[in-house]
Protein backbone atom coordinates (compact mmCIF):
# COMPACT_ATOMS: atom_id res chain seq x y z
CA UNK A 1 0.00 0.00 0.00
CA UNK A 2 1.28 3.43 -1.01
CA UNK A 3 2.09 6.26 1.51
CA UNK A 4 0.32 9.46 1.05
CA UNK A 5 3.25 12.42 1.57
CA UNK A 6 1.94 14.37 4.08
CA UNK A 7 2.82 17.65 2.50
CA UNK A 8 0.12 16.42 0.28
CA UNK A 9 -2.34 15.82 2.84
CA UNK A 10 -2.08 19.04 4.52
CA UNK A 11 -2.75 20.63 1.38
CA UNK A 12 -5.74 19.06 0.67
CA UNK A 13 -6.83 20.21 3.87
CA UNK A 14 -6.14 23.86 3.53
CA UNK A 15 -7.62 24.60 0.01
CA UNK A 16 -10.92 22.14 0.59
CA UNK A 17 -11.22 21.19 4.60
CA UNK A 18 -11.92 17.93 5.72
CA UNK A 19 -13.96 16.67 2.58
CA UNK A 20 -10.65 16.95 1.19
CA UNK A 21 -8.02 15.46 3.36
CA UNK A 22 -10.50 12.86 3.94
CA UNK A 23 -10.46 12.14 0.35
CA UNK A 24 -6.09 12.38 0.65
CA UNK A 25 -6.41 10.00 3.22
CA UNK A 26 -8.46 7.35 1.44
CA UNK A 27 -5.74 7.37 -1.81
CA UNK A 28 -3.76 4.25 -0.49
CA UNK A 29 -7.26 1.67 -0.55
CA UNK A 30 -8.14 3.78 -4.12
CA UNK A 31 -4.75 3.01 -5.32
CA UNK A 32 -4.72 -0.60 -4.18
CA UNK A 33 -8.52 -1.17 -5.68
CA UNK A 34 -7.18 0.57 -9.55
CA UNK A 35 -3.82 -1.24 -9.64
CA UNK A 36 -5.98 -4.70 -9.22
CA UNK A 37 -8.58 -3.79 -11.89
CA UNK A 38 -6.10 -2.51 -14.22
CA UNK A 39 -3.39 -5.09 -13.95
CA UNK A 40 -0.91 -2.87 -12.47
CA UNK A 41 2.12 -2.73 -9.81
CA UNK A 42 3.50 0.06 -8.35
CA UNK A 43 7.23 1.06 -8.89
CA UNK A 44 9.08 1.15 -5.12
CA UNK A 45 9.16 4.82 -5.34
CA UNK A 46 7.12 7.44 -3.14
CA UNK A 47 4.52 9.21 -5.51
CA UNK A 48 4.92 12.14 -6.82
CA UNK A 49 2.12 15.18 -6.57
CA UNK A 50 1.78 18.94 -7.07
CA UNK A 51 -1.03 20.89 -5.15
CA UNK A 52 -4.01 18.69 -6.80
CA UNK A 53 -3.21 15.54 -7.39
CA UNK A 54 -1.21 12.38 -6.41
CA UNK A 55 0.95 10.44 -9.36
CA UNK A 56 2.05 6.80 -8.56
CA UNK A 57 4.58 5.11 -10.98
CA UNK A 58 3.27 2.21 -12.29
CA UNK A 59 4.25 -0.97 -14.35
CA UNK A 60 1.30 -2.92 -17.02
CA UNK A 61 3.70 -5.92 -17.66
CA UNK A 62 7.11 -4.59 -18.81
CA UNK A 63 5.29 -0.96 -19.86
CA UNK A 64 5.74 2.15 -17.55
CA UNK A 65 2.39 4.08 -16.79
CA UNK A 66 1.40 6.69 -14.10
CA UNK A 67 -1.45 6.51 -11.99
CA UNK A 68 -2.68 9.88 -11.16
CA UNK A 69 -5.74 10.90 -8.89
CA UNK A 70 -7.25 13.98 -8.27
CA UNK A 71 -10.89 14.83 -6.57
CA UNK A 72 -12.85 13.48 -9.02
CA UNK A 73 -14.63 17.18 -10.08
CA UNK A 74 -11.10 18.00 -11.08
CA UNK A 75 -10.31 15.07 -13.36
CA UNK A 76 -13.13 15.34 -15.39
CA UNK A 77 -12.57 18.05 -18.11
CA UNK A 78 -8.60 17.08 -18.13
CA UNK A 79 -9.94 13.47 -19.41
CA UNK A 80 -12.48 15.51 -22.26
CA UNK A 81 -9.34 17.35 -22.90
CA UNK A 82 -7.14 14.19 -23.04
CA UNK A 83 -9.55 12.07 -24.91
CA UNK A 84 -9.98 14.99 -27.66
CA UNK A 85 -6.34 15.16 -28.14
CA UNK A 86 -5.46 11.59 -28.28
CA UNK A 87 -1.65 12.19 -27.48
CA UNK A 88 -1.20 15.06 -29.68
CA UNK A 89 0.95 17.09 -28.27
CA UNK A 90 0.03 15.91 -25.16
CA UNK A 91 0.57 12.43 -22.77
CA UNK A 92 -1.68 9.86 -24.05
CA UNK A 93 -4.47 8.93 -22.26
CA UNK A 94 -4.49 4.54 -21.40
CA UNK A 95 -7.49 4.37 -19.26
CA UNK A 96 -10.03 6.44 -17.11
CA UNK A 97 -12.33 5.76 -14.00
CA UNK A 98 -14.25 8.56 -13.72
CA UNK A 99 -15.65 8.33 -9.90
CA UNK A 100 -12.23 8.06 -8.96
CA UNK A 101 -10.91 10.87 -10.31
CA UNK A 102 -8.32 8.25 -11.94
CA UNK A 103 -5.94 8.79 -14.75
CA UNK A 104 -3.60 5.76 -15.99
CA UNK A 105 -1.30 7.85 -18.40
CA UNK A 106 1.85 7.17 -20.46
CA UNK A 107 5.08 7.25 -18.50
CA UNK A 108 7.12 10.66 -19.17
CA UNK A 109 10.42 11.39 -18.15
CA UNK A 110 9.07 13.57 -14.99
CA UNK A 111 12.43 14.70 -14.08
CA UNK A 112 13.35 16.33 -17.50
CA UNK A 113 10.87 19.60 -17.80
CA UNK A 114 11.46 22.47 -20.82
CA UNK A 115 12.09 24.66 -17.91
CA UNK A 116 15.96 22.93 -18.18
CA UNK A 117 15.87 24.09 -21.72
CA UNK A 118 17.44 27.78 -22.74
CA UNK A 119 15.05 30.11 -23.11
CA UNK A 120 14.59 30.60 -26.86
CA UNK A 121 14.56 27.14 -27.92
CA UNK A 122 12.19 26.06 -25.08
CA UNK A 123 9.78 29.19 -26.33
CA UNK A 124 9.98 27.82 -29.99
CA UNK A 125 9.17 23.69 -28.71
CA UNK A 126 6.31 25.99 -26.70
CA UNK A 127 5.20 27.98 -29.53
CA UNK A 128 4.72 24.97 -31.70
CA UNK A 129 2.82 23.10 -28.95
CA UNK A 130 0.43 26.12 -28.59
CA UNK A 131 -0.95 25.26 -32.00
CA UNK A 132 -0.73 21.92 -32.17
CA UNK A 133 -2.88 21.49 -29.03
CA UNK A 134 -5.42 24.04 -31.20
CA UNK A 135 -7.92 21.48 -31.75
CA UNK A 136 -11.79 21.16 -32.49
CA UNK A 137 -13.11 21.06 -28.93
CA UNK A 138 -15.58 18.43 -27.56
CA UNK A 139 -18.83 19.65 -25.91
CA UNK A 140 -19.28 20.66 -22.50
CA UNK A 141 -16.34 22.91 -21.83
CA UNK A 142 -16.04 26.27 -19.71
CA UNK A 143 -15.37 29.13 -22.61
CA UNK A 144 -12.88 32.04 -22.39
CA UNK A 145 -16.04 34.30 -23.05
CA UNK A 146 -16.49 33.13 -19.88
CA UNK A 147 -13.42 33.34 -17.98
CA UNK A 148 -12.77 37.04 -19.56
CA UNK A 149 -15.78 38.31 -18.61
CA UNK A 150 -15.42 37.28 -15.07
CA UNK A 151 -12.14 38.66 -15.18
CA UNK A 152 -12.58 42.18 -16.29
CA UNK A 153 -15.45 42.21 -13.91
CA UNK A 154 -13.48 41.47 -11.12
CA UNK A 155 -10.43 43.52 -11.31
CA UNK A 156 -11.77 46.58 -9.90
CA UNK A 157 -12.98 44.92 -6.44
CA UNK A 158 -9.68 42.73 -6.79
CA UNK A 159 -7.75 46.22 -7.51
CA UNK A 160 -9.51 48.12 -4.58
CA UNK A 161 -9.01 45.66 -2.08
CA UNK A 162 -5.27 45.84 -2.23
CA UNK A 163 -5.01 49.45 -1.87
CA UNK A 164 -4.32 49.99 -5.53
CA UNK A 165 -1.06 48.15 -6.40
CA UNK A 166 -1.21 48.52 -10.18
CA UNK A 167 -0.99 50.99 -12.28
CA UNK A 168 -4.05 52.27 -13.36
CA UNK A 169 -4.18 52.59 -16.90
CA UNK A 170 -2.53 49.51 -16.91
CA UNK A 171 -5.64 47.72 -15.23
CA UNK A 172 -7.30 49.76 -17.45
CA UNK A 173 -5.91 48.27 -20.34
CA UNK A 174 -6.20 44.89 -19.10
CA UNK A 175 -10.15 44.98 -18.44
CA UNK A 176 -10.29 46.60 -21.92
CA UNK A 177 -8.59 43.64 -23.65
CA UNK A 178 -10.19 41.03 -21.64
CA UNK A 179 -13.15 42.65 -22.50
CA UNK A 180 -12.39 42.70 -26.61
CA UNK A 181 -10.47 39.49 -26.38
CA UNK A 182 -12.84 37.11 -24.50
CA UNK A 183 -15.35 36.45 -27.19
CA UNK A 184 -13.42 36.86 -30.22
CA UNK A 185 -10.33 34.75 -32.41
CA UNK A 186 -10.33 31.10 -32.97
CA UNK A 187 -12.82 28.84 -30.41
CA UNK A 188 -10.76 25.71 -29.86
CA UNK A 189 -9.58 23.23 -27.60
CA UNK A 190 -6.88 25.21 -25.36
CA UNK A 191 -4.34 24.04 -22.59
CA UNK A 192 -5.19 27.29 -20.26
CA UNK A 193 -1.92 26.13 -17.96
CA UNK A 194 0.69 25.06 -20.62
CA UNK A 195 4.17 26.34 -19.17
CA UNK A 196 7.61 24.91 -19.41
CA UNK A 197 7.26 22.91 -16.18
CA UNK A 198 3.97 21.33 -17.75
CA UNK A 199 5.80 20.12 -20.90
CA UNK A 200 8.33 17.00 -20.40
CA UNK A 201 10.86 14.74 -22.07
CA UNK A 202 9.19 12.04 -24.23
CA UNK A 203 9.96 9.12 -26.20
CA UNK A 204 7.07 8.86 -28.18
CA UNK A 205 8.14 12.61 -29.00
CA UNK A 206 10.67 14.96 -28.05
CA UNK A 207 8.18 16.99 -25.89
CA UNK A 208 4.80 16.40 -24.46
CA UNK A 209 2.42 18.90 -22.41
CA UNK A 210 0.70 17.17 -19.20
CA UNK A 211 -1.54 18.84 -16.51
CA UNK A 212 -4.17 20.60 -18.96
CA UNK A 213 -6.49 23.15 -17.51
CA UNK A 214 -9.28 23.04 -20.30
CA UNK A 215 -11.02 25.56 -22.10
CA UNK A 216 -12.71 26.31 -25.22
CA UNK A 217 -11.03 29.16 -26.58
CA UNK A 218 -8.33 31.18 -28.33
CA UNK A 219 -4.77 29.64 -28.43
CA UNK A 220 -3.28 33.42 -27.64
CA UNK A 221 -4.73 33.28 -24.40
CA UNK A 222 -1.89 30.75 -23.49
CA UNK A 223 0.95 32.95 -24.51
CA UNK A 224 0.93 35.04 -20.92
CA UNK A 225 2.25 32.12 -18.62
CA UNK A 226 5.14 31.08 -21.27
CA UNK A 227 6.06 35.23 -20.60
CA UNK A 228 6.08 35.59 -16.92
CA UNK A 229 7.11 31.69 -15.97
CA UNK A 230 10.64 33.05 -17.64
CA UNK A 231 10.86 36.04 -17.13
CA UNK A 232 13.82 35.91 -15.17
CA UNK A 233 15.45 34.58 -18.35
CA UNK A 234 15.47 37.54 -19.88
CA UNK A 235 17.64 40.07 -19.55
CA UNK A 236 16.11 43.56 -21.28
CA UNK A 237 12.68 44.79 -22.53
CA UNK A 238 14.02 44.07 -26.16
CA UNK A 239 14.38 39.51 -24.60
CA UNK A 240 10.92 40.67 -23.80
CA UNK A 241 9.35 41.46 -27.09
CA UNK A 242 11.66 38.93 -28.76
CA UNK A 243 10.05 36.07 -26.50
CA UNK A 244 6.23 37.51 -27.48
CA UNK A 245 6.80 37.70 -31.09
CA UNK A 246 8.89 34.22 -30.96
CA UNK A 247 6.00 32.54 -28.94
CA UNK A 248 3.46 34.11 -31.73
CA UNK A 249 5.64 33.22 -34.78
CA UNK A 250 5.95 29.13 -33.78
CA UNK A 251 2.79 29.14 -32.61
CA UNK A 252 0.87 30.64 -35.75
CA UNK A 253 -1.06 33.34 -33.54
CA UNK A 254 -2.29 36.68 -33.64
CA UNK A 255 0.67 38.85 -32.05
CA UNK A 256 -1.82 41.50 -30.94
CA UNK A 257 -4.04 39.19 -29.54
CA UNK A 258 -1.24 37.33 -27.88
CA UNK A 259 -0.17 40.91 -27.06
CA UNK A 260 -3.32 41.60 -25.45
CA UNK A 261 -3.75 38.69 -23.35
CA UNK A 262 -0.90 39.08 -21.75
CA UNK A 263 -1.55 42.48 -20.62
CA UNK A 264 -5.15 41.02 -19.21
CA UNK A 265 -3.59 38.11 -17.61
CA UNK A 266 -0.23 39.22 -16.16
CA UNK A 267 -2.65 42.02 -14.40
CA UNK A 268 -5.08 39.24 -13.03
CA UNK A 269 -2.39 36.97 -11.83
CA UNK A 270 -0.53 40.17 -10.71
CA UNK A 271 -2.74 40.75 -8.28
CA UNK A 272 -3.78 37.33 -7.56
CA UNK A 273 -0.62 36.77 -6.16
CA UNK A 274 -0.53 39.12 -4.03
CA UNK A 275 -3.69 38.59 -2.62
CA UNK A 276 -1.74 34.93 -1.03
CA UNK A 277 1.06 36.99 -0.21
CA UNK A 278 3.33 35.90 -3.31
CA UNK A 279 6.46 38.42 -4.14
CA UNK A 280 8.19 36.60 -6.89
CA UNK A 281 5.24 35.88 -9.31
CA UNK A 282 3.71 39.73 -8.73
CA UNK A 283 7.14 41.56 -9.55
CA UNK A 284 7.45 39.33 -12.71
CA UNK A 285 4.34 40.42 -14.18
CA UNK A 286 5.42 43.85 -13.76
CA UNK A 287 8.53 43.44 -15.42
CA UNK A 288 6.88 41.88 -18.17
CA UNK A 289 4.04 44.57 -18.59
CA UNK A 290 6.52 47.46 -17.95
CA UNK A 291 8.62 45.87 -21.31
CA UNK A 292 5.36 45.82 -22.96
CA UNK A 293 4.16 49.63 -22.36
CA UNK A 294 7.29 50.90 -23.96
Amino acid sequence: MITVPAQFVEWQSRSGGTAARAWAESLPAEVDRLLARWELTADDAEPLHGGLSLVVLVHRGARPLALKLSRPADADDEALGLLAWHGRGVVDLVAYDRAAGALLLERLDHTRTLQALPIWPAAEVAGRLVRTLAVPAPPGLRSLREVAAGMADALPRRQRALADPIPHAWLDAARRHADELGPTGEQVLIHADLHYGNVLAATRQPWLAVDPRVLLGTPEYCVPELMWTRADDLTSDTDVRHLLDLLAETGGLDVDAARGWTVARCVDYWLWGLARGLTIDPARCERILAALAR
